[in-house]
């Protein structure tokens, strides 16, 4: 029998990750409904960031900050398969452009998509905002330009 190679590896471990995020919140709605559902979402994605944001920092070698957060958070939407554009905004600031969303892909694939701005109103800020937290920054989400709304885009300001 052949090893698996780093990458079979890797791509094992994402698909897990993804499934596990899915298939958790499908049990937990259907036996207490999707309000507490979302609650217990909600209240893991103010600790996973943290736990994320502080790997990515021990394995980019970085400290906090602004630039730290862009090296860091862009890493992070690569290995998860968003596709983006990043921008500085002046000298304390910059944002992240998501045009593509494997979250949103996922609902949508699962035939969930109706639920898809409602989970994006509370994980999203809360998600994006716990990594800002993690480096000592600032986050606002535009909440005219989501992807989960129905805009080709989502739209994140990060600042000092």
């Amino acid at each position: 029998m052949a090893d698996l190679t780093d990458k079979q590896i890797a791509d094992y471990l994402y698909r897990g990750f993804w499934t596990v995020d899915g298939l958790w919140f499908m049990k937990v709605e259907e036996k207490f409904g999707f309000d507490k559902a979302l609650e217990i979402d909600e209240a893991v994605w103010k600790v996973l960031p943290k736990i994320q944001a502080r790997k990515m920092m021990e394995l980019k070698q970085s400290g906090a900050g602004l630039e730290a957060l862009l090296d860091c958070f862009t890493a992070r939407l690569k290995i998860e398969g968003f596709t983006f554009r990043a921008a500085k905004e002046g000298d304390n600031g910059f944002k992240i452009v998501l045009e593509s969303c494997p979250w949103c892909d996922v609902m949508a694939k699962s035939g969930r998509q109706h639920l898809a701005a409602k989970i994006g109103d509370v994980i999203c800020p809360s998600d994006y905002g716990t990594w800002a937290k993690e480096f000592g920054c600032q986050f606002e989400l535009d909440s005219q330009s989501r992807i989960c709304r129905g805009s080709r885009s989502c739209v994140l300001h990060f600042n000092n």
